[in-house]
């Protein structure tokens, strides 16, 4: 297979000192030289997934020298993109293939040099490739007319989700222009159930797709687990025996004598010093958060600020600088981020990762640790708990340290099962439907009803929606003015819909916010959802800065840097949490073992919630009776299903006089109930359950318009909630439960 590739492979490989191909790098080669099917490379971080696909691809490219672009790399990250082009120019430089990069952050000189000759590897965001759809239909043909293979990067984050879903409706629509089917190759580190992520990968394209079957990885993992009271003082935090010794200041206080305020805090600190670390939050305010406190205590300790930071509403410039610092061996950075630093770029050899919190999924917990360990060293993670200490009279699920148990869980799902959580496959993309009909319409032109919906239903990611629903959306868009119908009977673009795709902003089918631009002078800081009055102070890139003027109009806030620390909010979505992770977290509470990689005082935490859950019945049952009309109940469901849940137990608020729901996360539901006990109201819902089943319609009130996706505010309500039912509700899990009552 090795005399297969090209010279200028064989040549790069040699270079580099490598004896051996990955066997996922010999599987590939054989795949893509013998055979014309797709390719789903489900393969660990820092297996060689990159090189599996790019040798073969770019020696058949070497050898045909096709008249224009050969290769489109689809990645969803500009980062990812950014880090593969260095990475595939050092590959191709020898060979003259050219590499060309195109995203909003890339000059238009570069842009222009590849419109003029459109030959080798285009790498390429959702957007971009919408917008050249869209703009540059004349332009399409010849730049792909010769195209052979599409890539499709870390598709795990991509499947079930509406950008996932617009790249399939892209390759097809491109695939119509040049009048065949390219073939697609997928890659992923963490792909939960490989035959459904091939089935979406090759939907269309009339290909078989191809999943080699890997041996399973002998787990290598350097693991600790640690849990913070946040004002207590600290106790044993060493990290248990997978990881060895981190040692700590022998005394936690500010040298005057006062404990620390927060000695998780400064865990992070002495557990990052001198190594090249990230440090993953789940959210950008909290990352804004971390950071800030490292660099105050930096700052109190005398010590350097090496501290870094890394999400979506920051510049490219500071972005770009987080990476290029991690990537130089020379520099001992540590980057504080969100999922913007999980997928695959190539940061060089980090030698730790912290987490703040617990990962939503173990997709993500693989990735987040894929980070570090390359270069033959196992991945090494430390997970961080910090909680406030709960009352003694507090209401029992507030007793419970849910975020560790979520990770205990997380992390023996893998090491037990190998389990990832599958693909959730939508089956009404409403939204994206919406973008699409108008994206399609401006590139063609006026097109009858009847021919838009062929071209549009035909898209793989709509083949459930029926011709009914479609015929309702696009009255619904003529009666708003989103399209128009000309005299000839033909449908065109309205004003309306004019206005929505005349914004750059129309490309992405993410929910964007209006945000203001932050300006120090001439630096470009980020980006934050709303403008605060001059002389007000905020957040951002890990300093605080004060407001000295607001430019409205241009949606422009200028800014001088000032010392201190303070929280920002941005709107987000946690995700949704898999069923077996709750599934699995009760099994925690109930198993007596001991895990060998949780520090002292987690494993002290993992006991109290033990002890708590055994005293209290919740394992036994799955209501329990908090005093006077409070109850909680403990379904052990995940997200979808606990919605479900929560909803069908509306039904039941007059009979049992059921009030002031709460719930936080989908762990568990508290609420008040006047009248009768909580086993009279499990067997009501029972026994109505194994009569009638549950219909998810009667969980949906009849006015009620679910809005969720970006465009979801154009669609009409009754197609909102048929959405709603078929892709945010899952009874048959709580159907299952119920029987188990």
């Amino acid at each position: 297979m090795f005399n297969s590739f090209s010279p200028f492979i064989r040549d790069f490989i040699y270079a580099r000192g490598w004896h051996d191909l990955h066997e996922v790098q010999k599987i590939a080669a054989r795949v893509i030289f013998d055979t014309d099917y797709n390719l789903l490379i489900p393969s660990s971080t820092a297996s060689g997934k990159t090189e599996a696909a790019f040798f073969p691809i770019l020696s058949r490219v070497y050898e045909e020298n096709p008249p224009s672009i050969s290769v489109l790399y689809i990645a969803p990250l500009k980062s990812l993109i950014n880090d593969q082009f260095d990475r595939i120019t050092a590959l191709t430089e020898e060979a003259g293939i050219p590499v060309w990069h195109w995203h909003g952050d890339v000059a238009q000189s570069h842009k222009q040099k590849m419109l003029r000759d459109p030959r080798g590897v285009l790498q390429i965001t959702p957007e971009s490739l919408e917008s050249m759809l869209m703009r540059r239909g004349s332009d399409v043909i010849r730049l792909f007319s010769a195209l052979q293979y599409i890539i499709i990067d870390e598709i795990h984050t991509l499947t079930g989700v509406d950008r996932g879903n617009q790249i399939l409706c892209q390759i097809m629509r491109l695939s119509r222009l040049i009048g065949y089917q390219p073939r697609r190759i997928g890659l992923s580190a963490t792909v939960g159930d490989a035959q459904t992520a091939a089935a979406w990968l090759g939907a269309g394209s009339g290909r078989e797709t191809y999943v080699p079957a890997l041996p399973k990885e002998k787990l290598r993992w350097k693991l600790g687990v640690s849990h913070f009271f946040i004002s207590a003082p600290h106790g044993d935090h060493s990290d248990p025996k997978l990881l060895g010794p981190i040692v700590l200041p022998a005394d936690m206080s500010d040298g005057e004598g006062k404990p620390l305020p927060d000695p998780g805090y400064e865990f992070v600190y002495d557990s990052t010093k001198g190594r090249k670390s990230l440090v993953f939050s789940n959210s950008r305010e909290e990352t804004e958060y971390v950071t800030a406190t490292l660099r105050q205590i930096a700052d109190r300790r005398g010590e350097r600020d090496v501290f870094l930071i890394h999400h979506g509403n920051l510049s490219a410039a500071i972005r770009e600088e987080a990476e290029a610092k991690m990537k130089d061996e020379e520099i001992q950075a540590v980057t504080c981020a969100t999922v913007t630093m999980e997928l695959g770029i190539d940061i060089g050899k980090l030698e730790r990762i912290i987490q703040m919190g617990s990962p939503n999924t173990v997709s993500s917990f693989l990735q987040r640790l894929g980070r570090s360990g390359r270069r033959g060293d196992p991945p090494e993670m430390v997970m961080v708990f910090r909680e406030e200490e709960p009352l003694p009279n507090a209401p029992l699920p507030q007793l419970m340290p849910w975020e560790l148990l979520k990770a205990i869980a997380i992390i023996q799902l893998y090491v037990e099962e190998r389990f990832i959580e599958p693909p959730r496959l939508r089956s009404r993309p409403f939204s994206l439907l919406f973008q699409q009909t108008l994206s399609i319409l401006s590139a063609g032109g006026s097109m009858t009803p009847q021919r838009l919906a062929e071209r549009v239903l035909s898209l793989p990611p709509f083949a459930q929606v029926t011709k009914d629903e479609y015929r309702l959306l696009l009255n619904d868009m003529l009666q708003n003015e989103i399209l128009e119908l000309t005299e000839e009977r033909e449908l065109i673009v309205g004003l309306r819909g004019e206005q929505l795709t005349a914004s750059f902003k129309f490309f992405a089918v993410f929910k964007d916010s209006e945000d203001f631009t932050v300006r120090a002078g001439s630096d470009e800081i980020g980006t934050i959802t709303t403008a605060p009055p001059a002389g007000d102070r905020f957040a951002l890139a890990g300093h605080v800065w004060e407001v000295e003027e607001v430019d409205l109009a241009h949606k422009l806030i200028f800014v001088h840097q000032v010392k201190g620390k303070m929280e920002i909010m941005w709107p987000g979505d946690l995700g949704e949490v898999h069923t077996r992770i709750i599934e699995r977290i009760r099994q925690v509470l109930e198993e007596s073992v001991e895990y060998p990689y949780l520090t002292p005082d987690a494993l002290a935490r993992l006991r109290q919630a033990r002890d708590v859950a055994k005293n209290t019945g919740m394992l036994e049952k799955p209501i329990v009776h908090l005093g006077g009309y409070s109850w909680a109940l403990f379904p052990w469901l995940g997200t979808r299903s606990f919605r479900t849940l929560r909803r069908y137990l509306g039904q039941f608020s007059d009979t049992f006089k059921i009030s002031k729901m709460e719930f936080a996360g989908s762990y568990y539901l508290q609420f008040r109930m006047e009248r009768g006990t909580g086993e009279e109201l499990l067997k009501t819902v029972k026994g109505r359950i194994q009569r009638c089943g549950i219909d998810a319609d009667t969980l949906i009130a009849p006015t009620e318009t679910p809005v969720y996706e970006k465009y979801d505010s154009f669609i009409p309500g009754e197609l909102l909630r048929i959405a709603y039912r078929e892709d945010k509700l899952c009874a048959e899990e709580v159907e299952m439960r119920a029987r188990e009552w």
